[in-house]
């Protein structure tokens, strides 16, 4: 099979996110917190109904964008060229974190404000910093980010065809 570790990267991603919000979602009332490391980190169920970072909050099209993003990535391993292993490995995370956000947008509704909406489930939260309420797909989709931003600076700059003098 033509890029092998993109499908398996994919594949473990997804099954690690939604094993992790089907947990949290069985275990944890709407907004309850277990402190993990007391001000620093924290399990938090809450529900998101935008992208990261709570962005495009209540906007119907991200699903769309999820399924679109994913159907482009798997038929680019499919049908593209065989990808070196960090291209491979980058791109299967976007994928997994893509599939799994977009199922919960496809499949979860949450009641805000009397409005029903699509949401993904979020809990791993950094109380230390600060930072938005986020879930595995989230961290998945930035390490893909990272592996694709280091092979792009290790690849040398393509040549200009020009003879220098």
């Amino acid at each position: 099979m033509k890029n092998r570790i993109f499908w398996v990267v994919a594949v473990a991603s997804l099954v690690i996110d939604q094993l992790t919000k089907y947990w949290v979602v069985q275990n944890f009332e709407l907004k309850e917190t277990l402190p993990i490391l007391p001000g620093i980190f924290s399990l938090t169920y809450v529900t998101n109904t935008g992208a990261a970072f709570s962005l495009f909050q209540g906007v119907g099209w991200l699903r769309w964008l999820s399924l679109i993003v994913s159907i482009s990535l798997m038929a680019f391993a499919w049908f593209g060229p065989l990808l070196k292993s960090l291209e491979q490995l980058g791109l299967g995370f976007i994928l997994g974190g893509a599939l799994g956000n977009g199922i919960d947008r496809f499949f979860n509704n949450c009641i805000v404000d009397g409005q029903a909406l699509t949401c993904v489930v979020d809990f791993l939260h950094f109380r230390l910093i600060q930072f938005p309420v986020f879930n595995f797909a989230d961290v998945f989709i930035n390490l893909g980010i990272i592996c694709l931003l280091i092979t792009s600076f290790r690849e040398p700059p393509p040549a200009s065809g020009k003879k220098e003098s």
